[in-house]
């Protein structure tokens, strides 16, 4: 719903659909996939715990709660004003810069002023988009804990050369590791990658263009 690094908004729609009445994203972000199947059963898991703990207020949240949030101008700081949550704060710092990886402070010239209207957009469309969420099961925690069990799984880590910046990036996880317990999931495995990883024997699936280049977006499925 947030803008964030590494978010599949653009091309999530190009992923092959759902075989299964339930969806596990052990690797959550934003959910985009979840997003679009978001009447399926929804089980999301998320090692950042910003991540997750914006997700559940989000789930109890009103659409007054997501409207009347802050809208700040170029150069402000979130650290310069009161929020009702540090939730709330965080979600300000998702949108008050391009497509971060943390929370930023400062607002960016590009979303408040050559894009003036970001800020109202991202708050309508999380407002219109809060009933979806509220069935969703939300946890903080490690991929490899989540019980083996027939679903689609949908699974987007960081990728191998560009997932560093991530608060839990690529340095730390064992692809090797990661490859063998894709292939041992049950049901549909759906798993993303860029160009140049050779963790999975991934294949082109879409070109898409980001805000400076363009790139190539791959998947495994079984």
């Amino acid at each position: 719903m947030w803008g964030y690094y590494g978010s599949k908004s653009k091309v999530v729609s190009y992923y092959p659909p759902p075989k299964h009445d339930k969806i596990i994203e052990p690797f959550a972000g934003t959910a985009q996939y979840s997003l679009l199947y978001w009447d399926k059963e929804i089980h999301l898991i998320e090692k950042y715990d910003v991540i997750v703990n914006l997700w559940k207020w989000l789930q109890k949240c009103s659409k007054n709660d997501i409207l009347s949030t802050r809208r700040l101008k170029c150069g402000e700081n979130t650290d310069d004003f009161k929020w009702d949550c540090q939730e709330q704060k965080d979600l300000v710092g998702f949108i008050i810069t391009g497509s971060p990886s943390v929370p930023k402070k400062t607002a960016s010239k590009w979303k408040t002023v050559i894009r003036p209207n970001t800020q109202d957009y991202k708050l309508n469309y999380i407002a219109d988009n809060l009933d979806k969420i509220k069935h969703w099961k939300i946890e903080l925690g490690d991929y490899d804990q989540v019980k083996n069990q027939q679903a689609t799984w949908f699974i987007d880590p960081p990728y191998f050369l560009n997932g560093k910046y991530y608060k839990y990036g690529s340095k730390l996880i064992d692809y090797n590791f990661l490859a063998k317990w894709c292939k041992e999931r049950k049901g549909q495995v759906i798993a993303c990658e860029s160009d140049n990883a050779d963790w999975l024997p991934f294949v082109p699936l879409v070109e898409s263009r980001g805000n400076k280049k363009t790139y190539q977006e791959f998947i495994w499925t079984n």
